[in-house]
């Protein structure tokens, strides 16, 4: 025999207490978007790098390197026109380009950025791209082919700026939360916490 029934009861208060939880894992409203975190990570970054070089350029250009720990690292003001640790010297252009792909690559992720760990990482990688864009952009020679200033030497490895530093931080972290399986929309947190997915009811 079959049963009547009746009209299909909803919770009303549920979506409030979830707080109108959407996307996968409720994540997209019981969070919020982390833009503001990776455009202030970015701008730290930016800031950072870009009065560094002006300082160094400043008062230790055209002077003997300054000892920090022995030789072993030291400031030292180099005019670098390739990427990072003096490669591709002769491809100032390419880098331009590249930096600027990555910085608009950043810019469209930005918007399903809900993750606190991946706004860090994208901010670091984005402040640190914009610093040596704008060495290329307006140091001599000019025409996208300026010399990024670097004036950290480590003895037996290279000679860096902070921007560099940057966007190997920046790096190192997207490559961990990779490996860790931690998206751009899901907070470590938030996975930990929504546990195995619940079975769909008939």
């Amino acid at each position: 025999m079959q049963t009547s029934r009746g009209p299909k009861v909803t919770n009303p208060g549920r979506g409030a207490a979830a707080g109108g939880q959407s996307g996968r894992g409720g994540v997209e409203t019981q969070g919020k978007r982390r833009i503001p975190l990776l455009l202030a990570v970015a701008c730290l970054a930016y800031a950072v790098d870009l009065f560094s070089k002006l300082a160094v350029v400043a008062r230790l250009e055209h002077h003997d390197p300054v000892n920090v720990i022995g030789a072993w690292l030291q400031l030292r003001v180099m005019r670098n026109s390739g990427a990072a640790f003096g490669m591709g010297g002769a491809s100032t252009v390419v880098f331009t380009v590249i930096a600027v792909a990555v910085a608009l690559a950043i810019v469209r992720l930005a918007r399903r950025l809900y993750s606190v760990p991946w706004a860090i990482a994208l901010g670091l990688l984005l402040g640190g791209a914009l610093g040596n864009l704008t060495d290329r952009l307006f140091r001599a020679p000019g025409q996208l082919q300026g010399a990024v200033v670097d004036f950290i030497f480590l003895r037996g490895f290279s000679v860096m700026n902070l921007a560099d530093w940057a966007i190997v931080c920046g790096g190192v972290l997207i490559v961990f939360f990779v490996f860790r399986g931690w998206e751009l929309g899901e907070p470590r947190e938030e996975a930990a916490d929504r546990g195995p997915s619940a079975p769909a009811q008939p």
